[in-house]
């Protein structure tokens, strides 16, 4: 008896592929908040041992501030070059790539030290911020639609609580470890490089929410649009942002210097509590603030800025602390809502197609105010006594902001 042998049992035997599991939205929501969270908090960690590198080196102060300068020429240059494309490519490997471009600037400050390895890493890791904030909130948005549609709201406050979050908590991380831990200089960043692989890690299991188009993309960097209509409110807008994040950058930068040169507060720890306290205010107030209509909150985050400003006047005239932490943090309340608002402000005056290209000069211009004021207070204190430097860097923002207030107050009623 003759029998027959199918050729097919002969082949090789197939073995199925495990691929990864992925998290639920949900979860991959919460992952994508602590990564967001985790990235913004590294970025401002540098900001009490700014001072500790100045006392090893001897270098003057407007190196700090080019220092920090640094990191936002990096921001706006990856706002420009990437910002925009994770609606194309995906939001899952732009916030890989900002993890890894971080970790790469953790690795850096641990080993270049000196003046110029501080400025590169500061660069590099500004360049993935740029590409993290805008590709972070739009996941966290995707994500929350995902598993809550009726809640979207929630994943808006979220991304500002990690992103103003982030930044409030860096200081006093940095200012823990300088009072209270040994090499402080490399320590800090060596908890963040292991935090940032295993967020990495973690994030790898996140859910993508973008799906690829069929047509070939052609990369092209982030157009930035200027709106036909509504001109003399956007630019009030964006004056507004750049007074904000003026702000946000000299406590950034040299308010542990003034600090130490004008309250004789030399405590690190105090100095990154300073800097917390701004900037968890601005993330405060967008919690507290929310449920008021969108003028309202204007109307609050103006009078804020303005009366924070002319309480760090007066601190600097006479030397209070008191009066400087409150200025600071009532003016970081303000910080907050104005940028909130100027944000709103462009939205509106854009439409499905052009909104990211209206927004995007709203982001380069508060950038702007993050890096050229607090050069000209550093370049400026070459020559000129603290003082008068500083209280002209706060009646500057202080005149930007009552005309910016005004513009957008008065076109925002119509």
């Amino acid at each position: 008896m003759t029998s027959t042998i199918d050729i097919r049992s002969l082949a090789a035997p197939t073995f199925a592929v495990r691929r990864p599991r992925r998290l639920s939205h949900r979860a991959g929501f919460w992952v994508t908040a602590a990564t967001f969270f985790a990235l913004m908090a590294f970025n401002t960690v540098p900001t009490p041992l700014y001072a500790v590198y100045q006392e090893r080196d001897g270098f003057p102060t407007f190196l700090i501030t080019v220092m920090f300068a640094a990191y936002s020429v990096g921001v706006m240059v990856s706002l420009w070059l990437a910002g925009h494309l994770s609606d194309r490519v995906g939001r899952r490997p732009l916030i890989l790539a900002a993890t890894g471009i971080e970790i790469v600037a953790a690795i850096m400050f641990v080993l270049w030290q000196d003046a110029a390895g501080i400025i590169a890493s500061r660069l590099v890791a500004g360049l993935g911020i740029g590409i993290l904030t805008a590709s972070a909130t739009a996941h966290l948005a995707d994500l929350r639609r995902a598993h809550r549609p009726d809640s979207t709201a929630f994943a808006a406050t979220v991304a500002g609580i990690a992103n103003m979050g982030g930044l409030a908590i860096g200081p006093l991380v940095g200012g823990a470890f300088a009072e209270f831990a040994p090499a402080p200089l490399a320590l800090p960043y060596v908890v963040f490089l292991l935090a940032f692989l295993g967020l990495g890690l973690a994030y790898v299991l996140v859910p993508e929410t973008v799906e690829r188009p069929a047509e070939p993309f052609r990369y092209r960097p982030q157009k930035v649009r200027i709106p036909a209509e509504g001109r003399r409110a956007y630019w009030a807008a964006g004056v507004a942002a750049f007074a904000a994040f003026a702000v946000t950058g000299l406590f950034g930068s040299v308010a542990p210097t003034f600090l130490a040169r004008i309250l004789g507060q030399t405590d690190r720890l105090a100095a990154g509590a300073v800097t917390f306290s701004v900037f968890g205010a601005a993330a405060l107030a967008q919690v507290v603030f929310a449920r008021l209509a969108m003028r309202d909150q204007l109307r609050v985050g103006i009078g804020a800025m303005v009366a924070g400003l002319v309480f760090l006047g007066a601190a600097d005239l006479v030397g209070s602390g008191a009066l400087f932490v409150a200025g600071g943090v009532v003016a970081g309340a303000g910080v907050g809502l104005l940028f909130r608002g100027a944000l709103a402000i462009a939205g509106a005056l854009a439409d499905a197609r052009t909104r990211s290209e209206i927004t995007s000069g709203i982001f380069l211009l508060a950038f702007a105010g993050m890096t050229v004021p607090p050069l000209a207070v550093g370049a400026a204190l070459l020559v000129v006594p603290l003082v008068p430097v500083f209280l002209t860097f706060v009646a500057l923002v202080l005149a930007l902001t009552v005309w910016a207030g005004a513009v957008v107050l008065r076109e925002s009623a119509r």
